[in-house]
This record gives structure tokens, sequence and C-alpha cells, in this order.
């Protein structure tokens, strides 16, 4: 993420689960200086005057977080779909993250915890999913971290050493134990770039190791137990329909009984330069 630059975009629909999710987006403006922007998508029917209506009680909205906490806010009211117009709006502006609740977003069209990695799919931008206020205004304490044999994995680590750097987070990093030896070579080289990476950046880790088979089920349990303040996973390259109605394991971490927040890193992303990180 870069400072004072770039933007993180909040969707927003004038719900409490938005207002958790501003809360998570200040607590990282405060630390970053990046500027948070409210992102409102209406139905495309909606009138002019309608349009500036909900744009006057957003800016109403951000002058309130601008004085109560000291941070930019700006605002953007959009005609169209959500699954359409957040992606599309992150891309364009180069946000640097997105931090979404995945209720029910009132006046827009509706979004529920299973079909939020349809928005976070069609982006670049990492996505932030919370479904509670954060627990302190400071620190992300403690971060779940599961490392797998994708050679994507590696793409996640940027976000890790971000929120090791600016928030003195502890990495717990959940390796997952693979029988097939290349599967398992492979795991192993994802897992010593990241520890190398973690050393290099002196963030402090730990490694357990869990089954492979119930990875996703693991990551939840081991996050619970330890009241974690995020959990970090990347997502599927390829997201299928069926994904969507069935469930990718992604969803089913985002949708964790706990409510602990999820940050949802998908391949290639343009959170930011790796090396930006790496060596400082």
């Amino acid at each position: 993420m870069e400072v004072d630059s770039k933007i993180i975009v909040v969707p927003w629909d004038f719900t409490p689960i938005a207002e958790y999710a501003l809360q998570h987006a200040v607590k990282i403006s405060r630390m970053t200086h990046n500027d948070v922007c409210l992102l409102h998508i209406v139905e495309k029917i909606t009138t002019d005057g309608g349009v500036k209506a909900k744009q006057a009680a957003m800016n109403i909205k951000a002058n309130e977080i601008g004085r109560n906490f000291g941070v930019t806010v700006k605002t953007h009211v959009q005609r169209g779909t959500i699954f359409k117009h957040i992606p599309e709006f992150v891309n364009d502006r180069g946000a640097s993250l997105v931090v979404m609740g995945t209720h029910g977003m009132v006046g827009m069209q509706k979004v529920t915890g299973s079909w939020a990695l349809k928005v976070i799919a069609k982006s670049k931008v990492p996505f932030i999913v919370v479904q509670a206020p954060p627990d302190d205004n400071e620190r992300y304490h403690n971060i779940v971290f599961p490392v797998d044999f994708r050679s994507e994995e590696k793409e996640k680590l940027s976000m890790a050493i971000f929120m090791g750097k600016y928030f003195d987070s502890k990495i717990h990093i959940l390796k997952a134990s693979r029988k097939d030896e290349s599967l398992a070579k492979k795991t192993n080289l994802n897992l010593n770039y990241t520890v190398r990476m973690l050393i290099q950046n002196n963030i402090e880790y730990e490694i357990k190791e869990i089954p492979s088979d119930k990875i996703a089920e693991r990551t939840i349990e081991i996050a619970q137990e330890m009241k974690a303040d995020l959990i970090l996973i990347m997502t599927t390259k390829d997201i299928t329909f069926a994904d969507y109605v069935m469930g990718a394991k992604e969803q089913y971490i985002i949708a964790n009984s706990s409510k602990i927040p999820v940050c949802c890193v998908n391949p290639s992303s343009a959170f930011a330069n790796v090396g930006q990180f790496m060596y400082g």
C-alpha cells in the first residue's frame, strides 16, 4: 500500500455493517495516511434528484468522520450494480484496498457473505471483508496466514509484510501438510520464501502444520482459538459459477461465525509491488 497517495474504498449503504467496515478503514487510514472513499451504488433507474440526495447524505457522513478522526473522507455515488461497478471503480482509481461488510446493502442490490466473493474476484485490489467493528483502534495483533502449494501464494505476502510493518502484527503461518511429494515440495518452497521475507523485515511469526484436506476448517478454528484480528487468504484463480452457488473455500472462511475479518488477495493483485516492503 502506498502511503499518502491512494484511497481505501468502503462500499457504503448507510447500514451498521457498512459502519463497521468504515471503522476498519479509518483505523488503517490513520496509520497509512491514505484517504478513505465511501462508494455508494444506486439502481440505474435512480433519478438525478435521488442521486443528489444520496450524495448530500454521504457528504454529511464524510465530514463527521473527518472531524472525529482526523482523516480525509471522499464520497462517490454511481448508478449501476454492485457486482460490476465496485470492481470497476476500485480498479480504475487504483485503490490500495477495499474494506467491505458482508451483509445486505439496503438501497442497492443485496449482497450477502456468500456472494461477497463475486465482487472480490473481479477486482485487482485486495479486500478486507468484515462482519463486526475492530476490537481496538491501534493494532491488528495476530494474523492467520495459511500457506499451500500454489505459486500465487507469494502474492499475499506483501499484505502480510504491510500489516507487520504498520501494525506490528504477528504472522501465524499455517502450513498445509501434503502427502504428494511434488505438492509438498512446492508448499515448502512457499513456506521458506515466506519465512525468509518475514525475517528480513523483522516481523514476528510462528509456524503450525495443518491437514491439507481441512485447510479452511482448521484456519477458522485456529483463528478462533487465538482470537485473531485478521485471516489472510488468496482467492481461487478461476472462480466458477458453481463456486458462487455451492461455495468455494474462500466463502466458508469469509462467513466465519466468529466474525473475524478476512483479507482476500486475488492472484496478480495490484495491491503492491512486493519489493516495496521487502527490504525496508
